[in-house]
């Protein structure tokens, strides 16, 4: 895949922000191995004008990529994806362990932890 090959597109009616319309389909696309860890992005500009948003925008959504260790800068030799799985993984494991640790010491027992976690997970994810 070419940084040609990176489709998204951005729905003016959606309610979310380009900048996280953005940065949630360059995530899916590490994710997936659809864009291949080594991989080099378009730059700023590049993406934005691409994608007809603001430079900003598309600066934006590179910052909270990066940020959540999606993506990573390196300089002048530009913009690559980084081996997201295994720290999206080790993240949200990290969250999970600090989350049952306080859900205990709030006197929550296991099934009202979980219950509250499937309503956090329903909400995020907008499923019901």
């Amino acid at each position: 895949m070419t940084a040609d090959d990176i489709h998204i597109e951005i729905d003016p009616r959606d309610p979310t922000a380009p900048y996280e319309q953005v940065r949630a389909r360059l995530s899916e696309l590490a994710r997936s191995g659809a864009l291949p860890v080594g991989h080099r992005l378009p730059t700023v500009r590049g993406l934005a004008e691409r994608l007809g948003i603001a430079a900003n925008t598309a600066a934006k959504a590179y910052r909270a990529l990066e940020a959540d260790g999606v993506i990573e800068t390196r300089g002048r030799n530009g913009t690559f994806v980084a081996a997201a799985g295994e720290a999206a993984d080790k993240e949200a494991a990290a969250a999970a362990a600090t989350y049952a640790q306080r859900a205990r010491r709030l006197g929550l027992d296991a099934e009202s932890a979980r219950t509250a976690v499937e309503e956090a997970l329903r909400a995020a994810y907008r499923t019901r």
